[in-house]
């Protein structure tokens, strides 16, 4: 595809970003072109020494940074502070996910940058937004998952548990970028840029609208049920005769039938008065888990998968992350870290017709590797003339 022009190209992002939030957001803009300048501590950001599991280099950092520009600024500093207000003068997005009101302090609020430049788009990520007794808060992402709820619906009856990544800062990055994609768009046709906020905690809040609604209308909130569904039986996990894990997800009456029929043998045990309907199958979830379980010990998973296929049966395999690192579906993407070697990342989730069959990521930009040439590039022509 010689002709490919990324949709992104010829904006400029400028993100004043540390961990994951803002990171993952502004790296979906270099992914699509963008040119995006990453500002960073002399220190750097500290994501860069999360772990040293890429080959030295950390998980998070490469997933979330390739494809950038790294400048180092103290915004503290007022020249410092002088080159960024030049760079934002002509940039098209600014995001930002700093500590608790630390961007307004350093003259960075997003009202300031528009009245400079009224096209710019600013999209400020927090934890808990910017009004109410909570926006002070140290917001990480496991803080998050504790205070929305998240944690008391997952996990084992008994013991509620930590989703394993980290679902709120990933969840707002998202809706940073649908939101300044919806910003992208009023601007062209208002010729305006706006203002974007999000909250990891607004983000959890969103995800827990059944659960909330079933305990403010229904009176009761869903419990942990580890593999299992509160409301749908069988549904869970089972294991096979050779060791492997299986789960299985029965949602309809049909499936229920074909079940029992083709793959249990038993036809006559779809219309048992304790299994009859979804709601008994719920209240009975006990003696049928134990039907289950006890049917899929009898096979090998070898033996058990052709029979779900060909019954149509919703089901999958319990994977180790060791087994999803070989998984035939999982699709890859090299990409070039700080010292040059090469790692693989999981491909980019959406793909569009007008793309590459495969694109390709951006390097990962060493700590300040950019600062020389972009100082240089936005460098006040006053001092220079001076």
């Amino acid at each position: 595809m010689s002709d490919y022009v990324k949709p992104y190209e010829g904006l400029t992002v400028v993100s004043l970003e540390q961990a994951v939030a803002a990171p993952l957001a502004s790296c979906h803009f270099a992914q699509g072109g963008a040119r995006v300048i990453k500002i960073e501590r002399d220190s750097g950001d500290f994501a860069r020494k999360y772990d040293q599991a890429v080959k030295g280099s950390a998980s998070y950092f490469v997933w979330a940074n390739h494809g950038k520009e790294s400048l180092c600024l103290d915004i503290k500093d007022p020249g410092d502070a002088a080159l960024l207000h030049r760079i934002l003068d002509t940039a098209d997005v600014f995001i930002q996910n700093l500590a608790p009101g630390a961007i307004g302090r350093a003259g960075f609020g997003s009202e300031v940058l528009r009245a400079r430049n009224p096209r710019l788009i600013t999209c400020d990520i927090s934890g808990y937004g910017e009004a109410g007794s909570y926006q002070d808060m140290k917001a990480y992402d496991f803080l998050v998952q504790c205070e929305s709820g998240l944690v008391a619906v997952n996990g084992a009856p008994g013991a509620p548990g930590r989703i394993g990544v980290s679902v709120c800062d990933i969840g707002a990055s998202m809706n940073a970028i649908i939101g300044i994609q919806k910003a992208l768009v009023a601007r062209e046709r208002t010729g305006q840029g706006s203002a974007v906020k999000v909250s990891l905690f607004d983000t959890a809040a969103d995800w827990m609208t059944v659960p909330l609604m079933h305990t403010v209308y229904a009176g009761k909130a869903p419990q942990p049920v580890g593999l299992h569904h509160p409301s749908i039986a069988p549904y869970g996990g089972f294991e096979t005769s050779d060791g492997e894990v299986l789960a299985i997800s029965i949602q309809n009456e049909r499936e229920w039938k074909r079940l029992c029929a083709e793959v249990f043998g038993q036809p006559d045990l779809a219309a048992d008065a304790r299994f009859s309907d979804a709601a008994r199958r719920v209240e009975n979830r006990a003696t049928l888990d134990a039907i289950v379980a006890g049917f899929f010990l009898t096979k090998t998973r070898a033996e058990l998968e052709p029979m779900l296929r060909a019954a149509a049966i919703a089901y999958g395999a319990v994977n180790s992350v060791e087994t999803f690192a070989d998984h035939p579906q999982l699709r890859r993407t090299p990409v070039t870290l700080e010292n040059g070697e090469t790692a693989h990342l999981v491909a980019a989730p959406v793909q569009h017709s007008f793309e590459p069959a495969e694109p390709e990521f951006g390097r990962v930009p060493a700590l300040g590797e950019h600062s020389a040439a972009i100082r240089a590039e936005f460098a006040d022509c006053a001092v220079l003339a001076s």
